[in-house]
């Protein structure tokens, strides 16, 4: 018996459910902050049933993680300038504007309220940090592949990410003087 498995479409309907989802919880978080919202009122805003969710998912920190790292995969490409500091540079900026852009500090306060969710969200926490330094990792391995001295991942991540983190929670501005400004005293 020759059994065939459905084809399964890139941008059909299950990449269409997962962005409307997606964008449902970054527009609640927004709206009324994280823990203000249930599975049920993201499938409402999302146009799904909460069963769909569940199914996916499993539970609304699960969900949370998946939107926190997908908007980081998607929004920080990793830059190959041909040197390090350039590399730096660009990434930096490209994470400035992602964390101040229009959903931009929905995800930084999910990734804050994360940490303080039980087992689940201290697992979410850790898949985000681990999410960051992977990317860097990536551009510090080119740099040194390259003959370049570069720092470890968690270097940068103290100097140069956790800084503008802290400014966008404190409503302060990402000024691009400012976040080369970083780049430059950690090289």
């Amino acid at each position: 018996m020759n059994e065939r498995q459905p084809a399964r479409r890139p941008g059909g309907r299950s990449a269409r459910v997962r962005a409307e989802v997606h964008q449902a919880v970054t527009a609640l978080i927004s709206e009324r902050g994280y823990g203000n919202f249930t599975v049920g009122e993201v499938a409402a805003r999302a146009g799904v049933a909460d069963s769909s969710i569940y199914r996916r998912w499993g539970s609304l920190a699960a969900l949370l993680s998946d939107v926190a790292l997908s908007y980081l995969n998607a929004r920080s490409p990793m830059p190959d300038t041909g040197s390090l500091a350039g590399d730096l540079r660009t990434y930096a900026a490209a994470v400035a504007r992602e964390i101040t852009g229009p959903d931009g500090l929905a995800v930084v306060r999910l990734a804050v309220a994360l940490s303080g969710n039980g087992q689940e969200g201290l697992q979410a926490r850790d898949d985000l940090r681990a999410e960051r330094v992977r990317q860097l990792q990536s551009m510090l391995d080119r740099a040194r592949e390259r003959g370049e001295p570069a720092p470890d991942a968690l270097t940068v991540l103290d100097h140069v990410l956790a800084p503008m983190y802290v400014r966008v929670l404190f409503g302060m501005e990402l000024a691009p003087d400012y976040v080369d400004g970083l780049v430059d005293r950690l090289l």
